[in-house]
Protein backbone atom coordinates (compact mmCIF):
# COMPACT_ATOMS: atom_id res chain seq x y z
CA UNK A 1 0.00 0.00 0.00
CA UNK A 2 1.55 3.36 -0.96
CA UNK A 3 2.51 5.73 1.82
CA UNK A 4 0.20 8.73 2.20
CA UNK A 5 2.11 12.03 2.04
CA UNK A 6 2.21 13.87 5.34
CA UNK A 7 0.74 16.97 3.72
CA UNK A 8 -2.57 15.21 3.09
CA UNK A 9 -4.99 15.89 5.96
CA UNK A 10 -8.37 14.51 6.90
CA UNK A 11 -11.24 15.38 4.53
CA UNK A 12 -13.69 18.11 5.50
CA UNK A 13 -16.88 16.62 7.02
CA UNK A 14 -20.10 17.07 5.04
CA UNK A 15 -22.61 19.14 7.02
CA UNK A 16 -25.86 20.95 6.32
CA UNK A 17 -23.86 24.15 6.07
CA UNK A 18 -21.85 22.77 3.15
CA UNK A 19 -24.96 21.82 1.12
CA UNK A 20 -26.02 25.07 -0.53
CA UNK A 21 -29.45 24.92 -2.17
CA UNK A 22 -30.51 28.06 -3.97
CA UNK A 23 -33.98 29.58 -4.39
CA UNK A 24 -35.73 28.14 -7.45
CA UNK A 25 -37.04 31.40 -8.82
CA UNK A 26 -40.46 29.77 -9.34
CA UNK A 27 -43.61 31.82 -8.48
CA UNK A 28 -44.33 30.18 -5.12
CA UNK A 29 -46.23 33.31 -4.03
CA UNK A 30 -49.19 32.15 -6.16
CA UNK A 31 -49.93 29.25 -3.82
CA UNK A 32 -50.80 28.80 -0.17
CA UNK A 33 -50.50 25.90 2.26
CA UNK A 34 -53.48 23.61 2.64
CA UNK A 35 -55.47 24.27 5.79
CA UNK A 36 -54.79 21.82 8.59
CA UNK A 37 -57.53 20.15 10.62
CA UNK A 38 -57.37 20.56 14.38
CA UNK A 39 -57.87 17.11 15.92
CA UNK A 40 -55.56 16.91 18.94
CA UNK A 41 -56.99 13.51 19.90
CA UNK A 42 -56.92 11.98 16.42
CA UNK A 43 -57.05 8.18 16.60
CA UNK A 44 -56.33 7.04 13.04
CA UNK A 45 -52.51 6.84 13.44
CA UNK A 46 -52.96 4.04 15.99
CA UNK A 47 -55.26 1.93 13.83
CA UNK A 48 -54.35 -0.93 11.51
CA UNK A 49 -56.13 -2.19 8.40
CA UNK A 50 -57.06 -5.77 9.21
CA UNK A 51 -59.73 -6.38 6.57
CA UNK A 52 -60.45 -5.19 3.07
CA UNK A 53 -62.79 -2.22 2.62
CA UNK A 54 -65.64 -2.36 0.17
CA UNK A 55 -64.39 -1.62 -3.32
CA UNK A 56 -66.04 0.21 -6.19
CA UNK A 57 -64.47 0.25 -9.63
CA UNK A 58 -65.13 3.36 -11.65
CA UNK A 59 -63.12 2.21 -14.68
CA UNK A 60 -66.22 2.44 -16.85
CA UNK A 61 -66.96 5.99 -15.70
CA UNK A 62 -63.98 8.02 -14.40
CA UNK A 63 -61.56 5.77 -16.23
CA UNK A 64 -63.40 5.83 -19.54
CA UNK A 65 -64.01 9.57 -19.60
CA UNK A 66 -60.26 10.19 -19.30
CA UNK A 67 -59.29 8.16 -22.37
CA UNK A 68 -58.07 9.73 -25.58
CA UNK A 69 -60.13 7.09 -27.36
CA UNK A 70 -63.09 6.20 -25.09
CA UNK A 71 -64.06 2.54 -24.96
CA UNK A 72 -66.29 1.09 -27.62
CA UNK A 73 -69.27 -0.95 -26.39
CA UNK A 74 -67.24 -4.13 -26.96
CA UNK A 75 -64.29 -2.84 -24.93
CA UNK A 76 -66.65 -1.66 -22.18
CA UNK A 77 -68.17 -5.10 -21.98
CA UNK A 78 -64.69 -6.66 -21.85
CA UNK A 79 -63.79 -4.39 -18.93
CA UNK A 80 -67.06 -5.09 -17.12
CA UNK A 81 -66.62 -8.85 -17.48
CA UNK A 82 -63.03 -8.58 -16.19
CA UNK A 83 -64.15 -6.65 -13.10
CA UNK A 84 -66.82 -9.26 -12.39
CA UNK A 85 -64.32 -12.12 -12.75
CA UNK A 86 -61.93 -10.40 -10.38
CA UNK A 87 -64.63 -10.16 -7.73
CA UNK A 88 -65.71 -6.51 -7.69
CA UNK A 89 -69.21 -6.31 -6.27
CA UNK A 90 -69.81 -2.58 -6.86
CA UNK A 91 -69.10 -1.27 -10.37
CA UNK A 92 -69.87 2.21 -11.66
CA UNK A 93 -70.93 1.56 -15.23
CA UNK A 94 -71.47 5.02 -16.66
CA UNK A 95 -73.25 8.36 -16.82
CA UNK A 96 -76.39 7.30 -18.73
CA UNK A 97 -77.93 10.75 -18.94
CA UNK A 98 -74.83 12.12 -20.72
CA UNK A 99 -75.72 10.50 -24.04
CA UNK A 100 -76.96 7.45 -25.89
CA UNK A 101 -73.67 5.53 -25.67
CA UNK A 102 -73.62 5.21 -21.87
CA UNK A 103 -77.40 4.74 -21.65
CA UNK A 104 -77.37 1.91 -24.17
CA UNK A 105 -74.43 0.21 -22.48
CA UNK A 106 -76.27 0.16 -19.14
CA UNK A 107 -79.35 -1.23 -20.84
CA UNK A 108 -77.29 -3.89 -22.66
CA UNK A 109 -75.69 -5.40 -19.56
CA UNK A 110 -79.09 -5.48 -17.82
CA UNK A 111 -80.97 -6.98 -20.75
CA UNK A 112 -78.19 -9.46 -21.60
CA UNK A 113 -78.17 -10.80 -18.05
CA UNK A 114 -74.48 -9.92 -17.74
CA UNK A 115 -74.75 -8.69 -14.15
CA UNK A 116 -74.49 -11.40 -11.47
CA UNK A 117 -77.16 -11.13 -8.80
CA UNK A 118 -74.60 -10.23 -6.13
CA UNK A 119 -73.10 -7.34 -8.16
CA UNK A 120 -74.44 -3.81 -7.73
CA UNK A 121 -74.07 -1.45 -10.66
CA UNK A 122 -73.81 2.27 -10.02
CA UNK A 123 -74.69 5.15 -12.34
CA UNK A 124 -73.69 8.79 -11.98
CA UNK A 125 -75.88 11.85 -12.38
CA UNK A 126 -75.89 15.56 -11.75
CA UNK A 127 -78.69 17.08 -9.71
CA UNK A 128 -81.01 18.12 -12.55
CA UNK A 129 -84.47 16.62 -12.87
CA UNK A 130 -84.32 15.57 -16.53
CA UNK A 131 -80.92 13.93 -15.95
CA UNK A 132 -82.10 12.12 -12.84
CA UNK A 133 -85.20 10.77 -14.62
CA UNK A 134 -83.09 9.50 -17.53
CA UNK A 135 -80.58 7.97 -15.12
CA UNK A 136 -83.19 6.04 -13.16
CA UNK A 137 -84.86 4.96 -16.41
CA UNK A 138 -81.59 3.31 -17.49
CA UNK A 139 -81.82 1.00 -14.45
CA UNK A 140 -85.24 -0.46 -15.19
CA UNK A 141 -85.07 -4.23 -14.60
CA UNK A 142 -81.73 -4.18 -12.76
CA UNK A 143 -81.46 -6.54 -9.78
CA UNK A 144 -79.17 -4.29 -7.71
CA UNK A 145 -78.42 -0.66 -8.56
CA UNK A 146 -77.21 2.58 -6.99
CA UNK A 147 -77.77 6.11 -8.21
CA UNK A 148 -74.78 8.33 -7.50
CA UNK A 149 -75.74 11.99 -7.21
CA UNK A 150 -73.15 14.75 -7.01
CA UNK A 151 -72.76 18.50 -7.03
CA UNK A 152 -69.71 20.66 -6.44
CA UNK A 153 -69.63 22.34 -3.03
CA UNK A 154 -66.26 24.15 -2.92
CA UNK A 155 -66.16 27.95 -2.53
CA UNK A 156 -64.66 28.59 -5.97
CA UNK A 157 -67.55 26.66 -7.58
CA UNK A 158 -70.14 28.46 -5.47
CA UNK A 159 -68.60 31.78 -6.45
CA UNK A 160 -67.62 31.22 -10.09
CA UNK A 161 -69.80 28.39 -11.46
CA UNK A 162 -73.09 28.53 -9.53
CA UNK A 163 -72.87 32.12 -8.30
CA UNK A 164 -74.89 31.00 -5.35
CA UNK A 165 -74.79 30.99 -1.56
CA UNK A 166 -74.01 28.04 0.66
CA UNK A 167 -77.73 27.53 1.25
CA UNK A 168 -78.47 27.53 -2.49
CA UNK A 169 -75.74 24.95 -3.20
CA UNK A 170 -76.98 22.79 -0.34
CA UNK A 171 -80.50 22.99 -1.77
CA UNK A 172 -79.25 21.60 -5.10
CA UNK A 173 -78.13 18.44 -3.28
CA UNK A 174 -81.30 18.21 -1.18
CA UNK A 175 -83.63 18.69 -4.16
CA UNK A 176 -81.62 16.23 -6.24
CA UNK A 177 -81.92 13.59 -3.52
CA UNK A 178 -85.67 14.09 -3.35
CA UNK A 179 -85.95 13.64 -7.11
CA UNK A 180 -83.90 10.43 -6.99
CA UNK A 181 -86.28 9.02 -4.38
CA UNK A 182 -89.36 10.05 -6.37
CA UNK A 183 -88.19 8.65 -9.70
CA UNK A 184 -86.89 5.43 -8.14
CA UNK A 185 -90.28 4.83 -6.55
CA UNK A 186 -92.01 5.67 -9.82
CA UNK A 187 -89.82 3.71 -12.29
CA UNK A 188 -88.15 0.84 -10.44
CA UNK A 189 -90.10 -2.12 -9.20
CA UNK A 190 -89.74 -4.22 -6.09
CA UNK A 191 -87.34 -6.54 -7.93
CA UNK A 192 -84.61 -3.86 -7.74
CA UNK A 193 -82.49 -3.55 -4.61
CA UNK A 194 -81.91 0.19 -4.77
CA UNK A 195 -79.15 2.23 -3.18
CA UNK A 196 -78.25 5.89 -3.05
CA UNK A 197 -74.89 7.64 -3.02
CA UNK A 198 -74.13 11.32 -2.62
CA UNK A 199 -70.82 13.09 -3.27
CA UNK A 200 -70.02 16.69 -2.30
CA UNK A 201 -67.69 17.11 -5.27
CA UNK A 202 -64.40 18.90 -4.62
CA UNK A 203 -64.67 17.81 -0.97
CA UNK A 204 -60.97 18.54 -0.56
CA UNK A 205 -61.61 22.27 -1.15
CA UNK A 206 -64.93 22.42 0.69
CA UNK A 207 -65.15 23.77 4.24
CA UNK A 208 -65.64 20.80 6.59
CA UNK A 209 -68.60 22.34 8.37
CA UNK A 210 -70.34 22.97 5.04
CA UNK A 211 -69.60 19.49 3.69
CA UNK A 212 -71.15 18.12 6.88
CA UNK A 213 -74.15 20.42 6.56
CA UNK A 214 -74.84 19.33 2.98
CA UNK A 215 -74.48 15.63 3.84
CA UNK A 216 -76.87 16.02 6.76
CA UNK A 217 -79.40 17.76 4.51
CA UNK A 218 -79.18 14.90 2.01
CA UNK A 219 -79.62 12.33 4.80
CA UNK A 220 -82.68 14.14 6.08
CA UNK A 221 -84.31 13.38 2.72
CA UNK A 222 -83.01 9.82 2.26
CA UNK A 223 -83.66 8.88 5.90
CA UNK A 224 -81.01 6.17 6.39
CA UNK A 225 -81.91 3.51 8.94
CA UNK A 226 -81.54 -0.23 9.48
CA UNK A 227 -81.69 -1.86 6.05
CA UNK A 228 -81.47 1.52 4.29
CA UNK A 229 -77.87 2.71 4.20
CA UNK A 230 -76.63 5.80 2.47
CA UNK A 231 -73.24 6.02 0.79
CA UNK A 232 -71.55 9.34 1.45
CA UNK A 233 -68.55 9.66 -0.84
CA UNK A 234 -65.98 12.34 -0.02
CA UNK A 235 -63.94 12.77 -3.19
CA UNK A 236 -60.46 14.22 -3.48
CA UNK A 237 -61.55 15.38 -6.91
CA UNK A 238 -58.21 17.18 -6.96
CA UNK A 239 -55.62 15.93 -4.51
CA UNK A 240 -54.58 18.96 -2.48
CA UNK A 241 -52.98 17.85 0.78
CA UNK A 242 -50.74 15.32 2.42
CA UNK A 243 -52.36 11.93 3.09
CA UNK A 244 -52.24 12.65 6.83
CA UNK A 245 -54.31 15.83 6.46
CA UNK A 246 -56.74 13.95 4.21
CA UNK A 247 -57.08 11.34 6.97
CA UNK A 248 -57.78 14.08 9.52
CA UNK A 249 -60.65 15.35 7.36
CA UNK A 250 -62.10 11.84 7.19
CA UNK A 251 -61.85 11.31 10.92
CA UNK A 252 -63.52 14.68 11.50
CA UNK A 253 -66.40 13.80 9.18
CA UNK A 254 -66.75 10.29 10.59
CA UNK A 255 -66.99 11.69 14.12
CA UNK A 256 -69.49 14.42 13.29
CA UNK A 257 -71.93 12.66 10.94
CA UNK A 258 -75.23 11.74 12.55
CA UNK A 259 -76.68 8.29 11.90
CA UNK A 260 -73.09 7.11 11.37
CA UNK A 261 -74.04 3.44 11.79
CA UNK A 262 -76.21 3.72 8.67
CA UNK A 263 -73.60 5.54 6.59
CA UNK A 264 -71.12 3.88 4.28
CA UNK A 265 -68.33 6.46 4.24
CA UNK A 266 -66.52 6.27 0.91
CA UNK A 267 -63.16 7.67 -0.22
CA UNK A 268 -62.43 8.65 -3.82
CA UNK A 269 -58.82 9.86 -4.15
CA UNK A 270 -57.16 11.29 -7.22
CA UNK A 271 -53.42 11.23 -7.68
CA UNK A 272 -52.51 14.86 -8.42
CA UNK A 273 -49.80 14.88 -5.72
CA UNK A 274 -48.79 11.27 -6.36
CA UNK A 275 -50.05 10.04 -2.99
CA UNK A 276 -53.51 8.67 -3.79
CA UNK A 277 -52.72 5.17 -2.52
CA UNK A 278 -51.44 6.49 0.81
CA UNK A 279 -54.42 8.86 1.04
CA UNK A 280 -56.85 5.97 0.55
CA UNK A 281 -55.11 3.74 3.09
CA UNK A 282 -54.99 6.46 5.73
CA UNK A 283 -58.63 7.38 5.03
CA UNK A 284 -59.61 3.76 5.72
CA UNK A 285 -57.68 3.96 8.99
CA UNK A 286 -59.61 7.18 9.71
CA UNK A 287 -63.03 5.62 9.19
CA UNK A 288 -63.67 5.13 5.46
CA UNK A 289 -65.65 1.96 4.76
CA UNK A 290 -65.31 1.94 0.99
CA UNK A 291 -62.76 2.90 -1.69
CA UNK A 292 -63.51 4.04 -5.23
CA UNK A 293 -60.81 3.80 -7.88
CA UNK A 294 -59.63 2.34 -11.17
CA UNK A 295 -57.40 -0.52 -12.21
CA UNK A 296 -53.80 0.70 -12.58
CA UNK A 297 -54.76 4.24 -11.59
CA UNK A 298 -56.65 5.15 -14.76
CA UNK A 299 -58.61 8.41 -14.64
CA UNK A 300 -58.51 12.15 -15.28
CA UNK A 301 -55.16 14.01 -15.19
CA UNK A 302 -52.85 11.88 -13.02
CA UNK A 303 -55.57 9.30 -12.48
CA UNK A 304 -57.83 7.90 -9.80
CA UNK A 305 -56.37 5.81 -7.02
CA UNK A 306 -55.05 2.46 -8.24
CA UNK A 307 -57.20 -0.44 -7.05
CA UNK A 308 -54.53 -2.98 -7.99
CA UNK A 309 -51.87 -1.42 -5.79
CA UNK A 310 -54.33 -0.98 -2.92
CA UNK A 311 -55.48 -4.58 -3.08
CA UNK A 312 -52.00 -6.01 -3.43
CA UNK A 313 -50.72 -3.84 -0.58
CA UNK A 314 -53.26 -5.59 1.64
CA UNK A 315 -52.26 -8.98 0.26
CA UNK A 316 -48.60 -8.30 1.02
CA UNK A 317 -49.57 -7.67 4.66
CA UNK A 318 -51.46 -10.94 4.99
CA UNK A 319 -54.90 -9.34 4.54
CA UNK A 320 -57.22 -10.88 1.93
CA UNK A 321 -58.11 -8.10 -0.56
CA UNK A 322 -61.29 -9.99 -1.51
CA UNK A 323 -60.30 -9.42 -5.14
CA UNK A 324 -58.50 -12.00 -7.28
CA UNK A 325 -55.16 -10.74 -8.62
CA UNK A 326 -53.70 -14.23 -9.12
CA UNK A 327 -53.44 -13.72 -12.91
CA UNK A 328 -52.21 -10.16 -12.90
CA UNK A 329 -50.86 -10.27 -16.44
CA UNK A 330 -54.32 -11.18 -17.77
CA UNK A 331 -55.76 -8.25 -15.81
CA UNK A 332 -53.10 -5.96 -17.24
CA UNK A 333 -53.53 -7.17 -20.83
CA UNK A 334 -57.30 -6.70 -20.67
CA UNK A 335 -56.98 -3.24 -19.13
CA UNK A 336 -54.43 -2.24 -21.77
CA UNK A 337 -56.76 -3.44 -24.54
CA UNK A 338 -59.81 -1.70 -23.10
CA UNK A 339 -58.02 1.57 -22.27
CA UNK A 340 -55.66 1.52 -25.27
CA UNK A 341 -52.95 2.60 -22.83
CA UNK A 342 -49.97 0.59 -21.62
CA UNK A 343 -49.20 -0.14 -17.99
CA UNK A 344 -45.78 1.24 -17.06
CA UNK A 345 -43.02 -1.40 -16.66
CA UNK A 346 -42.35 -0.03 -13.15
CA UNK A 347 -46.01 -0.09 -12.08
CA UNK A 348 -46.30 -1.73 -8.63
CA UNK A 349 -47.08 -5.45 -8.69
CA UNK A 350 -47.96 -5.55 -12.42
CA UNK A 351 -45.19 -3.92 -14.44
CA UNK A 352 -42.77 -5.99 -16.49
CA UNK A 353 -39.79 -5.03 -14.33
CA UNK A 354 -41.21 -4.94 -10.80
CA UNK A 355 -39.93 -8.37 -9.80
CA UNK A 356 -36.62 -7.95 -11.64
CA UNK A 357 -33.21 -7.24 -10.13
CA UNK A 358 -30.27 -6.02 -12.22
CA UNK A 359 -28.05 -4.92 -9.33
CA UNK A 360 -25.44 -7.47 -8.34
CA UNK A 361 -25.95 -7.07 -4.59
CA UNK A 362 -29.72 -7.35 -4.99
CA UNK A 363 -29.37 -10.47 -7.12
CA UNK A 364 -27.07 -12.10 -4.59
CA UNK A 365 -29.50 -11.36 -1.76
CA UNK A 366 -32.46 -12.74 -3.74
CA UNK A 367 -30.55 -15.89 -4.61
CA UNK A 368 -29.64 -16.45 -0.97
CA UNK A 369 -33.22 -15.69 0.06
CA UNK A 370 -34.58 -18.43 -2.19
CA UNK A 371 -31.98 -20.85 -0.86
CA UNK A 372 -32.87 -19.98 2.75
CA UNK A 373 -36.58 -20.44 2.03
CA UNK A 374 -35.93 -23.90 0.59
CA UNK A 375 -33.77 -24.85 3.57
CA UNK A 376 -36.35 -23.61 6.10
CA UNK A 377 -39.17 -25.47 4.35
CA UNK A 378 -37.12 -28.68 4.29
CA UNK A 379 -36.22 -28.34 7.97
CA UNK A 380 -39.89 -27.86 8.90
CA UNK A 381 -41.08 -30.65 6.61
CA UNK A 382 -43.25 -28.24 4.63
CA UNK A 383 -43.53 -26.98 1.10
CA UNK A 384 -42.00 -23.59 0.30
CA UNK A 385 -45.50 -22.20 -0.32
CA UNK A 386 -46.53 -23.18 3.22
CA UNK A 387 -44.00 -21.03 5.10
CA UNK A 388 -43.75 -17.28 5.57
CA UNK A 389 -42.37 -15.45 2.54
CA UNK A 390 -38.99 -13.89 3.28
CA UNK A 391 -36.92 -13.07 0.21
CA UNK A 392 -34.97 -9.79 0.10
CA UNK A 393 -36.16 -7.18 -2.40
CA UNK A 394 -39.32 -9.13 -3.29
CA UNK A 395 -42.29 -7.95 -1.19
CA UNK A 396 -44.42 -10.83 -2.48
CA UNK A 397 -43.84 -14.17 -4.18
CA UNK A 398 -44.20 -13.44 -7.93
CA UNK A 399 -45.87 -16.84 -8.35
CA UNK A 400 -48.82 -15.59 -6.30
CA UNK A 401 -49.80 -13.24 -9.12
CA UNK A 402 -49.07 -15.70 -11.91
CA UNK A 403 -45.49 -14.65 -12.63
CA UNK A 404 -42.58 -17.07 -13.01
CA UNK A 405 -39.14 -16.66 -11.48
CA UNK A 406 -37.50 -16.43 -14.90
CA UNK A 407 -37.53 -12.64 -14.98
CA UNK A 408 -36.66 -12.10 -11.32
CA UNK A 409 -32.95 -11.79 -12.05
CA UNK A 410 -31.73 -10.22 -15.27
CA UNK A 411 -28.12 -9.49 -16.07
CA UNK A 412 -26.53 -6.28 -17.30
CA UNK A 413 -23.38 -4.29 -16.58
CA UNK A 414 -24.58 -3.63 -13.01
CA UNK A 415 -25.02 -7.30 -12.19
CA UNK A 416 -22.71 -9.47 -10.14
CA UNK A 417 -22.01 -13.12 -9.55
CA UNK A 418 -25.21 -13.71 -7.57
CA UNK A 419 -27.51 -12.91 -10.46
CA UNK A 420 -25.56 -14.95 -12.97
CA UNK A 421 -25.36 -17.88 -10.56
CA UNK A 422 -29.11 -17.65 -9.96
CA UNK A 423 -29.84 -17.91 -13.69
CA UNK A 424 -27.63 -21.00 -14.03
CA UNK A 425 -29.13 -22.65 -10.97
CA UNK A 426 -32.74 -21.79 -11.75
CA UNK A 427 -32.63 -22.55 -15.47
CA UNK A 428 -29.98 -25.28 -15.69
CA UNK A 429 -29.70 -26.76 -12.15
CA UNK A 430 -26.01 -25.82 -11.90
CA UNK A 431 -25.04 -24.68 -8.39
CA UNK A 432 -21.63 -23.13 -9.05
CA UNK A 433 -19.08 -22.91 -6.20
CA UNK A 434 -18.51 -19.33 -5.07
CA UNK A 435 -15.06 -18.91 -6.64
CA UNK A 436 -16.37 -20.29 -9.92
CA UNK A 437 -19.24 -17.79 -9.73
CA UNK A 438 -16.65 -15.02 -9.45
CA UNK A 439 -14.66 -16.39 -12.38
CA UNK A 440 -17.66 -16.68 -14.70
CA UNK A 441 -19.17 -13.33 -13.65
CA UNK A 442 -15.98 -11.62 -14.87
CA UNK A 443 -16.49 -13.26 -18.27
CA UNK A 444 -20.09 -12.00 -18.44
CA UNK A 445 -19.01 -8.58 -17.16
CA UNK A 446 -16.54 -8.36 -20.03
CA UNK A 447 -19.36 -9.08 -22.47
CA UNK A 448 -21.70 -6.45 -21.00
CA UNK A 449 -18.94 -3.85 -20.79
CA UNK A 450 -18.04 -4.47 -24.43
CA UNK A 451 -21.54 -4.69 -25.88
CA UNK A 452 -23.73 -2.85 -23.34
CA UNK A 453 -27.36 -3.66 -22.58
CA UNK A 454 -28.86 -6.73 -21.01
CA UNK A 455 -27.59 -10.30 -21.29
CA UNK A 456 -30.51 -12.73 -21.53
CA UNK A 457 -30.55 -16.12 -19.76
CA UNK A 458 -30.15 -17.80 -23.17
CA UNK A 459 -27.07 -15.69 -23.88
CA UNK A 460 -25.61 -16.49 -20.44
CA UNK A 461 -26.02 -20.20 -21.12
CA UNK A 462 -24.47 -19.84 -24.57
CA UNK A 463 -21.43 -18.06 -23.10
CA UNK A 464 -21.19 -20.66 -20.31
CA UNK A 465 -21.22 -23.55 -22.78
CA UNK A 466 -18.68 -21.87 -24.99
CA UNK A 467 -16.41 -21.27 -21.99
CA UNK A 468 -16.74 -24.57 -20.13
CA UNK A 469 -18.71 -27.15 -22.11
CA UNK A 470 -17.75 -27.67 -25.74
CA UNK A 471 -20.63 -29.19 -27.69
CA UNK A 472 -20.76 -31.36 -30.79
CA UNK A 473 -21.76 -28.31 -32.76
CA UNK A 474 -18.94 -26.22 -31.33
CA UNK A 475 -16.03 -28.51 -30.37
CA UNK A 476 -12.82 -27.00 -29.01
CA UNK A 477 -9.88 -27.88 -26.74
CA UNK A 478 -6.90 -30.24 -26.75
CA UNK A 479 -8.76 -33.20 -25.26
CA UNK A 480 -12.06 -34.84 -26.27
CA UNK A 481 -13.03 -37.64 -23.88
CA UNK A 482 -14.35 -40.91 -25.35
CA UNK A 483 -14.32 -43.53 -22.58
CA UNK A 484 -12.92 -44.18 -19.12
CA UNK A 485 -12.17 -47.35 -17.20
CA UNK A 486 -11.11 -47.60 -13.56
CA UNK A 487 -9.60 -50.45 -11.57
CA UNK A 488 -7.89 -50.98 -8.24
CA UNK A 489 -4.11 -51.26 -7.96
CA UNK A 490 -2.37 -53.78 -5.73
CA UNK A 491 -1.54 -51.02 -3.26
CA UNK A 492 -5.22 -50.08 -2.87
CA UNK A 493 -5.04 -47.07 -5.17
CA UNK A 494 -6.90 -46.40 -8.41
CA UNK A 495 -5.75 -47.08 -11.93
CA UNK A 496 -7.40 -45.19 -14.78
CA UNK A 497 -7.43 -45.78 -18.52
CA UNK A 498 -8.83 -43.02 -20.71
CA UNK A 499 -9.51 -43.22 -24.43
CA UNK A 500 -9.53 -39.75 -25.91
CA UNK A 501 -8.71 -37.57 -28.87
CA UNK A 502 -5.68 -35.47 -27.96
CA UNK A 503 -4.59 -32.67 -30.28
CA UNK A 504 -6.64 -34.28 -33.06
CA UNK A 505 -5.19 -37.81 -32.73
CA UNK A 506 -6.51 -40.89 -30.97
CA UNK A 507 -4.73 -41.57 -27.68
CA UNK A 508 -4.92 -43.82 -24.64
CA UNK A 509 -3.90 -42.20 -21.36
CA UNK A 510 -3.16 -44.18 -18.20
CA UNK A 511 -2.40 -43.12 -14.67
CA UNK A 512 -2.63 -44.09 -11.03
CA UNK A 513 -3.46 -42.25 -7.85
CA UNK A 514 -5.50 -42.25 -4.68
CA UNK A 515 -8.73 -41.70 -6.60
CA UNK A 516 -9.96 -41.28 -10.19
CA UNK A 517 -9.19 -37.54 -10.26
CA UNK A 518 -5.67 -38.05 -8.94
CA UNK A 519 -5.13 -40.88 -11.44
CA UNK A 520 -6.28 -38.67 -14.33
CA UNK A 521 -3.96 -35.84 -13.27
CA UNK A 522 -1.14 -38.43 -13.31
CA UNK A 523 -2.19 -39.54 -16.80
CA UNK A 524 -2.13 -35.97 -18.11
CA UNK A 525 1.58 -35.72 -17.41
CA UNK A 526 2.18 -38.04 -20.37
CA UNK A 527 0.95 -35.32 -22.75
CA UNK A 528 2.85 -32.54 -21.00
CA UNK A 529 0.03 -31.16 -18.87
CA UNK A 530 1.11 -30.05 -15.39
CA UNK A 531 -2.14 -30.01 -13.37
CA UNK A 532 -2.88 -29.75 -9.66
CA UNK A 533 -6.36 -29.89 -8.11
CA UNK A 534 -7.22 -27.12 -5.63
CA UNK A 535 -10.93 -27.66 -4.98
CA UNK A 536 -13.67 -30.10 -5.92
CA UNK A 537 -17.42 -30.24 -5.42
CA UNK A 538 -20.34 -32.05 -6.99
CA UNK A 539 -24.11 -32.35 -6.78
CA UNK A 540 -26.93 -34.17 -8.51
CA UNK A 541 -28.95 -32.13 -10.99
CA UNK A 542 -32.17 -34.10 -10.57
CA UNK A 543 -33.65 -37.13 -8.84
CA UNK A 544 -34.24 -40.67 -10.04
CA UNK A 545 -32.33 -43.35 -11.92
CA UNK A 546 -31.58 -41.04 -14.83
CA UNK A 547 -30.18 -38.28 -12.63
CA UNK A 548 -27.05 -36.52 -13.84
CA UNK A 549 -24.21 -35.25 -11.68
CA UNK A 550 -22.40 -31.94 -12.06
CA UNK A 551 -18.77 -31.83 -10.93
CA UNK A 552 -16.74 -28.65 -10.46
CA UNK A 553 -12.94 -28.73 -10.18
CA UNK A 554 -10.54 -25.85 -9.59
CA UNK A 555 -7.06 -26.59 -10.97
CA UNK A 556 -3.67 -25.01 -11.34
CA UNK A 557 -2.61 -25.84 -14.91
CA UNK A 558 0.82 -24.67 -16.00
CA UNK A 559 0.55 -21.87 -13.45
CA UNK A 560 -3.01 -20.79 -14.38
CA UNK A 561 -5.86 -21.17 -11.85
CA UNK A 562 -9.00 -22.22 -13.72
CA UNK A 563 -12.32 -23.94 -13.07
CA UNK A 564 -13.79 -26.75 -15.10
CA UNK A 565 -17.18 -28.44 -15.09
CA UNK A 566 -18.29 -31.91 -16.07
CA UNK A 567 -21.85 -33.24 -16.43
CA UNK A 568 -22.56 -36.96 -16.67
CA UNK A 569 -24.84 -39.63 -15.15
CA UNK A 570 -21.68 -41.26 -13.76
CA UNK A 571 -20.04 -39.20 -10.99
CA UNK A 572 -16.53 -40.47 -11.78
CA UNK A 573 -16.89 -39.60 -15.44
CA UNK A 574 -18.37 -36.18 -14.49
CA UNK A 575 -15.29 -35.38 -12.37
CA UNK A 576 -12.88 -36.42 -15.15
CA UNK A 577 -14.86 -34.26 -17.60
CA UNK A 578 -14.44 -31.35 -15.18
CA UNK A 579 -10.65 -31.74 -15.27
CA UNK A 580 -10.78 -31.94 -19.08
CA UNK A 581 -12.85 -28.72 -19.10
CA UNK A 582 -10.22 -26.89 -17.04
CA UNK A 583 -7.33 -28.26 -19.14
CA UNK A 584 -9.00 -27.32 -22.40
CA UNK A 585 -9.60 -23.79 -21.12
CA UNK A 586 -5.95 -23.47 -20.14
CA UNK A 587 -4.76 -24.31 -23.64
CA UNK A 588 -7.47 -22.54 -25.56
CA UNK A 589 -6.10 -19.93 -27.95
Amino acid sequence: MPEIPASVGRPTPLTAATVTQRPSGMPVHKYRPYEAVEIPDRTWPDRRITKAPRWLSTDLRDGNQALIDPMSPARKREMFDLLVRMGYKEIEVGFPSSGATDFEFVRSIIEDGAIPEDVTISVLTQAREELIERTVESLRGAHRATVHLYNATAPVFRRVVFRGSREQVKQIAVDGTRLVVEYADKILGAETVFGFQYSPEIFTDTELDFALEVCEGVMDVWQPEDGREIILNLPATVERSTPSTHADRFEWMSRHLSRREHVCLSVHPHNDRGTAVAAAELAVMAGADRVEGCLFGQGERTGNVDLVTLGMNLFSQGVDPMIDFSQIDEVRRTAEYCNQMEVHPRHPYAGDLVYTAFSGSHQDAIKKGFEAMAATAAAEGKGVDDIEWAVPYLPIDPKDVGRSYEAVIRVNSQSGKGGIAYVLKNDHKLDLPRRMQIEFSKIIQGKTDAEGGEVTPAEIWSVFQDEYLPTDGNPWGRIALRSTQTSTTGEGGDALTVEAVVDGADAVLTGTGNGPISAFVDALAAIGVDARVLDYSEHTMSEGAAARAASYIECVIDGKVLWGIGIDPNTTRASIKAVVSAVNRAYRG
